[in-house]
């Protein structure tokens, strides 16, 4: 979807709606650079606006807290492709031992990983976003009704929102 195509947020709109979509779609794409290319991975995040963090659930083995050390500039795609809803925030990540935070953070989603959250190879990673952008546009059905009024009339669709905010 382009800009051309779409309505374009408010500052304070965008904000909002990444914030609400990053909460509620949950499962992103978590991309680090490592000095030669960038690796993504999927990860179960937790969104805390008033914190304003994202925070995950990492195991210390792996090569993302190699990478997040030397380069912790790093990327979050979420995208409800079913919804036509796709958030991407930018942000400083830092990776910490805070056992009072894993504590609060732990679902008995994490018990696929580790058995409880004292086990001492789990590690938090934060995430503080920078700037975040946003596409929310209406489901396929209405998308395609869109289109085809569009191609009869010879206008231009409206095809959703978008949206650009420092966070």
């Amino acid at each position: 979807m382009t800009d051309q195509h779409s309505d374009t947020l408010s500052s304070e709109e965008a904000i909002d709606r990444i914030w609400d979509l990053a909460d509620k779609i949950d499962i992103c794409m978590l991309t680090t650079w490592d000095g030669k290319q960038q690796r993504s991975r999927p990860m179960a995040s937790r969104v805390r606006r008033e914190e304003s963090a994202i925070y995950f659930l990492t195991d210390i083995e792996g090569h993302k807290l190699t990478e997040i050390e030397k380069f912790p500039h790093v990327s979050l795609a979420w995208a409800d492709n079913g919804g036509h809803k796709y958030v991407v925030i930018a942000g400083e990540a830092e990776v910490s031992n805070d056992r009072a935070k894993i504590e609060e953070l732990w679902t008995n989603f994490d018990k696929a990983w580790w058995d409880d959250a004292k086990d001492p190879q789990i590690r938090l990673l934060k995430v503080t976003p920078e700037d975040g952008e946003v596409w929310d546009s209406p489901n396929m059905v209405v998308t395609g009704a869109k289109m085809l009024a569009a191609a009869a009339t010879g206008s231009r669709p409206k095809l959703g929102e978008t949206g650009k905010a420092r966070l």
